[in-house]
């Protein structure tokens, strides 16, 4: 039996798959940006929380980004790299294959207080723990509940297609970036009616919508970071903050402010 717990500065360091147990934690909290490991697959599920900051996870076909209180759950054998924003406060939460009734795919999930607490506690303890350990117990009842949470739509369709993988990359190095699906055709070698139907195809919203979920993406990155939502409508290109919190509304019905108050 591997060893029982010592102290991590990162999840590279550790290997779950070491460990028989139904669920094991770790709590990591950063002092810069961390960049995680090139795409990598676990036998474990994971269930990445963020306590502080934000965190993305980007799988072969999407991106997926979780502010505070929201966890991404990624289930076992599937290719993944993940990033966490400066002075991040994070969780890893190792699920056996089976062993919860969670999604066969990747989804964002709004974590209940009841859930932190005990994904907290269950950090605080030995990995290697006995099956019929207080711990083991306690396990137990956090995967009884985790299923329970609610899935939020908090994640950007990214295809593999060079084209789309072109224009996402550069949007997210110039947000502000506004040129028309007309303008980005022309650049990218095709028809406007051609990427449009491409993009509908590969990710199942139109061009507007897709762009705008990107945005939102970043948003909630740079907010969670503790930017001002000034300097984030200026940095996604909005010509007013009103503008941007509009949209930030519609997408999340509530404003970035009322947003993260609430996740506080």
């Amino acid at each position: 039996m591997p060893v029982n717990k010592k102290p991590v500065t990162s999840p590279d360091e550790f290997n779950a798959d070491a460990f028989s147990q139904a669920a094991i934690a770790l709590h990591v909290s950063s002092s810069g940006e961390y960049a995680g490991q090139s795409p990598h697959a676990h036998r474990k599920g994971q269930l990445i929380l963020s306590l502080r900051g934000a965190v993305s996870c980007e799988v072969q076909d999407a991106l997926w980004l979780v502010p505070p209180g929201h966890a991404v759950w990624v289930p076992g054998e599937i290719p993944h790299s993940c990033r966490v924003t400066k002075n991040a406060d994070t969780c890893f939460l190792f699920i056996e294959p089976g062993a919860a009734a969670m999604p066969e795919i990747c989804c964002t999930l709004a974590i209940t207080s009841l859930v932190r607490e005990l994904v907290l506690y269950l950090a605080e303890q030995g990995q290697a723990y006995s099956t019929d350990s207080k711990t083991a117990r306690l396990a137990a009842v956090l995967l009884e509940h985790i299923p329970d949470v609610p899935v939020e739509a908090l994640h950007l369709p990214v295809s593999d297609h060079p084209k789309i993988r072109n224009m996402a990359e550069a949007l997210f190095n110039e947000p502000d970036d506004r040129r028309t699906l007309k303008q980005w055709a022309a650049h990218l070698v095709t028809s406007e009616r051609s990427l449009a139907r491409l993009i509908k195809e590969a990710t199942g919203m139109s061009f507007g919508r897709w762009r705008q979920q990107l945005h939102l993406m970043i948003a909630l990155s740079h907010l969670a970071e503790g930017q001002s939502v000034q300097r984030v409508a200026g940095t996604l290109g909005y010509d007013s903050v009103s503008a941007f919190i509009t949209m930030f509304r519609k997408a999340l019905g509530k404003s970035p402010t009322q947003y993260f108050s609430s996740l506080d």
